[in-house]
């Protein structure tokens, strides 16, 4: 367990590194100039002398090597630098935002657990009868629709149409479902069939049978040894797919005017507030390297045979 936590940290370190890099050079080779981006979000007169002063308070009159130096020592020192249009420190921002996000996150993760976890049991109960046909449709439906399509379909029988449920912003319970929705249905598509794949797989193993053949209930045997078993593969796949999720979650954001860290950093994107998209791009890779490393840590008590394995070997 120790070797896989140390193995990740390594590649924390790394990845920040590297998204470090490419991000700040990107940046400054992403057309437009913030400078000029600032000034006229001030309405003001834009003249050589302002251009001169701001360049130099914002350190762009330095070599790129310094800039660089500069920004990556604050991001070990957790100093993201300072917003260009709200003059924040960008860490601030997104303490703000990530509450908001990580609702709409846990929303989307709900609405998947919800769907796939019965579709997937009923699926690998009942194989190749109408359950099971209908579980495969629903996947089908689920995997081909684009969650801003389903998104804008749900804001139009709901909310145009039916008048149930608010379209944008945040504020109550009946605000979160119709992102939620949009954002968990494609995703528990996925996960129900590779649920019910790994069911399928576990009820056919041998300790499996010996469990029925000694009296063991059908319920026992589901839960706790098949279930726990199918899990493997799907928390795997979860935690490669967090990445995308994460880029879903953008779009959502943006379709319903979600106030998360996606509409930020969209807002900065069009507001050449360079900060900000940075900061941004280095915590989605932290958070994804934090993530596969909670995965890693979770076999050992879905399935205690990995750490039996690595203790025979240490």
């Amino acid at each position: 367990m120790f070797s896989i936590i140390r193995k990740r940290l390594l590649q924390l370190v790394f990845v920040v590194f590297v998204l470090s890099l490419f991000t700040f050079g990107l940046m400054k080779l992403a057309p437009g100039d913030p400078v000029m981006k600032i000034l006229n979000a001030d309405e003001m007169m834009v003249t050589e002398a302002d251009q001169t002063k701001l360049r130099s308070e914002l350190g762009f009159d330095q070599p790129i090597y310094v800039q660089y130096g500069q920004w990556i020592l604050g991001v070990f020192q957790l100093d993201l630098g300072k917003s260009y249009m709200t003059g924040k420190p960008v860490i601030n921002e997104m303490a703000e935002r990530m509450p908001i996000t990580a609702q709409l996150t846990a929303g989307a993760l709900l609405v998947m657990v919800s769907i796939s976890v019965p579709l997937g049991i009923i699926s690998a109960r009942y194989p190749g009868k109408w359950p099971d046909q209908i579980s495969r449709i629903l996947a089908l439906i689920g995997a081909s629709i684009p969650s801003f399509w389903l998104g804008l379909m749900l804001i139009y029988f709901f909310s145009f149409k039916l008048q149930l449920l608010p379209t944008t912003g945040i504020g109550s319970f009946s605000h979160m479902i119709l992102p939620s929705f949009s954002l968990g249905f494609s995703l528990s598509a996925v996960y129900a069939r590779l649920l019910r794949a790994g069911l399928l797989e576990s009820l056919s193993e041998d300790y499996i049978q010996a469990a029925r053949a000694r009296g063991v209930k059908e319920g026992r045997i589901l839960w706790f040894h098949a279930f726990r078993a199918a899990l493997l593969p799907v928390i795997t796949v979860f935690g490669l797919s967090i990445g995308s999720m994460l880029g879903g979650a953008v779009v959502i954001e943006i379709l319903f005017s979600w106030p998360g860290l996606g509409s930020m950093v969209i807002d900065a994107i069009f507001s050449r507030d360079y900060p900000i998209i940075q900061g941004y791009v280095l915590l989605t890779g932290v958070f994804v390297v934090v993530v596969n490393l909670l995965v890693d840590l979770s076999y050992y008590w879905i399935d205690p045979r990995i750490k039996q394995k690595e203790e025979g070997t240490a």
